[in-house]
């Protein structure tokens, strides 16, 4: 067993401000979450320096849009567009939106596989997508996006950080969709030990970002578990102070009509119609007990519930807890996709979408159906992650999510932690 969580400075790569519209133009959500082509195209034409053009480049084939990312990555940074600090640092973000309100931890953290116990995946990874998000690292050698991760009650840390974020942020932006972000880098060591000192007695929760997680860890083995890649680029939040809000990922099956899904069902689920507001149906399906889902894209969405138990019992592995088999991601997958709809669904096919209404909206362009689905609890989430059984892929989208696009981290063998504290 290794010890906790083990956070260092880093020098970041960061756009100049003088070069750029303004840093909000710059930035974008994460990868996974940007819809597409729509939300990436207005993401494009933003600012032409927009991150999104590194981390969703378009081109023929994914070789030759990773890339073509280098390659603008490099000009970039060649222009002076991405400049590298002198001093590496840990960073303090904090995120404001209404009345929600996130700090916690930019840093680069030693990368752990699940056995030492210190960052827990909680769901599954498909691995074509590990595969993209490794091979984009790769010939960039840049960490792209930080990822989100939860810890719980470090009260040293807590201090060290509220001590910070009394003084003027280094970097504050508004971002289009209202949430005001702001940045403090954090370089004296003694500051960077109050910070992160307090880390080493915890463990951590990828809250988000599991793929990319999984691309760090086969990164750090291809080198050896040489710096840089022995870390990678993560946001730190305490949710015992800033709880994370648990939001549901949907399902855009593009081949299956809604007609088709309904009629292959045969008495697996209970079927009803609902109204044809889609705020209704969400929430009749989150009253719903049991199993359920909203299948839309269609005249009216129906609701599925009432699963059949034989169907349940056929298709559901019997090794997993019973929370494991009540979800209704385990269901979709094992039951729907797997069994029901397993001719109509090819599993390459299936989009994932974290906003209800852009799913619906994707489904009745291709003449498919969407499935949307309920958020997950966190104290279920955490639950499964400690007794270490994952979720299907894509089972849930926890946030405030950190932008994209404020902080990189190269992967440079000069950033390695000999050569930064």
């Amino acid at each position: 067993m290794h010890a906790g969580l083990d956070l260092a400075p880093f020098r970041a790569l960061r756009y100049a401000p003088d070069r750029v519209t303004s840093l909000a133009a710059v930035t974008a959500p994460p990868y996974d979450v940007v819809v597409r082509p729509d939300g990436q195209h207005a993401l494009e034409t933003a600012d032409r320096h927009n991150i999104v053009r590194l981390t969703l480049p378009r081109a023929e084939d994914p070789a030759q849009a990773h890339r073509a990312a280098a390659g603008i990555l490099s000009r970039w940074r060649a222009e002076g567009i991405l400049v590298t600090d002198s001093r590496p640092a840990l960073w303090v973000y904090e995120q404001r939106a209404g009345g929600t309100l996130q700090r916690g931890l930019i840093g680069a953290l030693r990368l752990s596989p699940p056995e030492e116990g210190v960052v827990l995946p909680h769901e599954d990874v498909m691995p074509d997508v590990v595969a993209d998000r490794a091979d984009l690292t790769r010939s960039t050698a840049v960490n792209l996006e930080p990822l989100l991760l939860s810890y719980r009650g470090a009260a040293d840390t807590a201090a060290a950080l509220e001590r910070v974020v009394s003084l003027p942020p280094a970097l504050a932006t508004t971002t289009a969709d209202g949430t005001r972000h702001r940045l403090w880098p954090v370089a004296d060591r003694r500051r960077v030990a109050a910070l992160a000192g307090g880390l080493t007695a915890h463990r951590a929760l990828i809250a988000d970002g599991h793929h990319r997680w999984a691309s760090y860890l086969r990164l750090r083995a291809e080198h050896g578990g040489r710096p840089p890649w022995d870390r990678g680029l993560v946001l730190l939040v305490d949710t015992d102070r800033y709880p994370l809000r648990v939001q549901a990922i949907h399902r855009v099956l593009p081949t299956l009509p809604p007609a088709t899904a309904l009629d292959r069902l045969r008495g697996a689920f209970r079927s009803r119609p609902l109204g044809q507001a889609l705020p209704d149906a969400l929430e009749t399906l989150a009253a719903t007990p049991g199993p359920a889902f909203v299948l839309a894209g269609g005249d009216r969405p129906h609701l599925l519930d009432r699963p059949d138990a034989a169907l349940l019992e056929r298709t559901i592995r019997r090794d997993r807890p019973d929370a494991w088999r009540r979800l209704d991601a385990t269901v979709l997958h094992a039951a729907l996709l797997d069994a029901v709809w397993r001719h109509e669904v090819p599993p390459a096919s299936v989009r994932h979408l974290h906003d209800a209404r852009a799913a619906v909206t994707q489904a009745e362009r291709a003449g498919g159906t969407a499935v949307l689905l309920r958020a997950v609890p966190e104290s279920t989430v955490r639950a499964l992650a400690e007794a270490g059984v994952t979720m299907p892929h894509k089972s849930t989208s926890f946030g405030p999510k950190p932008a994209t696009g404020l902080l990189l981290r190269p992967l440079d063998p000069r950033d390695g932690i000999a050569a930064q504290i």
